[in-house]
Parts: C-alpha cells; structure tokens; sequence
C-alpha cells in the first residue's frame, strides 16, 4: 500500500504551563521554552519532502481570560519571536503568515507581524501559520457574513472555504500534545477529515524525531474520506 501523503501539519500546542509547574518554575518559563519548540518543528517541516504548509496553535480567543501579566508576557515573547526568527524564515525558505482577528493586538505587533509576513512572501518550501486571536467559529462566522455582504444569498461549501482565512488546503493531521483529546475551537471547518495524534509529551519537551514517528504512523493510515 503506498504511503499516505502528508501535506498540512496542524499541532496545537499544549502544555506550556504545566511543564514549568512540574519544575516549580513560572509559567512564563514554559511558554519561553515552547517557542524554541516551535523553531525546531517549523525547521524540521521545511525539510520534509511533502510537507507544504505547518499551522500552529498559538493564541485563542479564549486566551484572553487568562491573567494579564500572562497574556501581556505573551504579547512580548510572539513580538521577539517574530523579530529574532526572521532570519530562520529566510535561511530555510520558510513563508510566514498570521490568521486570526490581528485587531486587538497593539499597532506595534500588528506592525511586525505585518513586515515578517511581507518580508517572507516570496518565500516556497514551507507555509509556516501562526494562529494568534483564532477561533474556528469566528472563522467561519466572518467568512458567512464577508459572503453575504458582497451580496451572496446561496452559499456552497466552496465559496465558504474560498472565503476563510486558511484556503490553502484541508488538514491532513493533526497533532495536539500534553495528552488532552479535544480541538478546542481550532481550524473546526479544516478538519472534517482530518487524521488526529494525540502525544503525551508536554510541548516544550517535544521534538522533531517524536514528530518523524507521529507521521510514520500517519503515512500508514489508510484516508477512506467516507468511503470503502
């Protein structure tokens, strides 16, 4: 039987926080060793030879309740990410690019996630996507609405997917870490016939060679999409 093709990698990124606790350190801590996770993962990605596009977990709209000395740490540690990983970006040919409601962050990410998209463009073996104020619901609430305001009374599975911010392609796996087996509101249209992998491992403690037999075993699988 031949391999099953992976080509869109989403992973949602969980715990951060507990990995610090169990070390009795802040949880700033984790979330500062899970983003040199991320580097290591989106590097690895840009390798492979069938992956095009990666999406990552990174902020909800939910998130927002959490305390805000996190949330305002969090804001700083994604600005530096950005900043500090654009060089990475550019060494591995990597594509960078945001979805989510970028309203609410301040002018000056919003500016910086901007430029690292703009500066990274033209960029081809790999779509690196960070999620950041997402919702899968908003996503698909503000496609329907975008829709019905250029005048559309009838929509097709088609022209909602045309119109959400992810259109590059459907999710071949994803990967949630930290042993939670939920999607939490993420990419809920882009997953209907996804392959799911649920590690045990805390994301700051995960590796791309955990991540090589995640997808070993996914090339395995055999995709029916509802058939026999």
């Amino acid at each position: 039987m031949p391999k099953t093709q992976l080509k869109h990698l989403a992973i949602i990124m969980d715990g951060n926080g507990r990995w610090a606790q169990q070390r009795g350190l802040n949880r700033t801590k984790g979330h500062e060793k899970g983003a040199e996770v991320i580097r290591n993962i989106t590097t690895y990605c840009a390798k492979h030879p069938s992956i095009e596009t990666v999406t990552f977990y990174a902020f909800s709209t939910e998130n927002w309740k959490r305390p805000k000395l996190e949330v305002d740490f969090l804001m700083r540690l994604l600005e530096n990410y950005l900043k500090n990983e654009l060089e990475t970006y550019q060494k591995n040919n990597v594509r960078f690019k945001a979805i989510g409601n970028l309203d609410q962050f301040s002018p000056k990410l919003q500016q910086r996630i901007n430029n690292t998209q703009e500066s990274t463009k033209n960029n081809s073996d790999l779509t690196h996507i960070l999620a950041l104020n997402y919702g899968g619901r908003a996503e698909i609430t503000y496609a329907v609405n975008k829709l019905i305001a250029e005048g559309r009374n009838e929509l097709s599975e088609k022209d909602i997917s045309s119109a959400l911010q992810t259109p590059y392609s459907d999710i071949d796996l994803l990967v949630r870490t930290s042993g939670e087996e939920r999607i939490s509101n993420f990419l809920l249209w882009q997953l209907s016939y996804s392959e799911f992998y649920f590690s045990q491992t805390l994301w700051p403690d995960f590796k791309a060679d955990e991540l090589n037999e995640i997808i070993e075993d996914f090339e395995q699988r055999n995709r029916r999409f509802g058939g026999i």
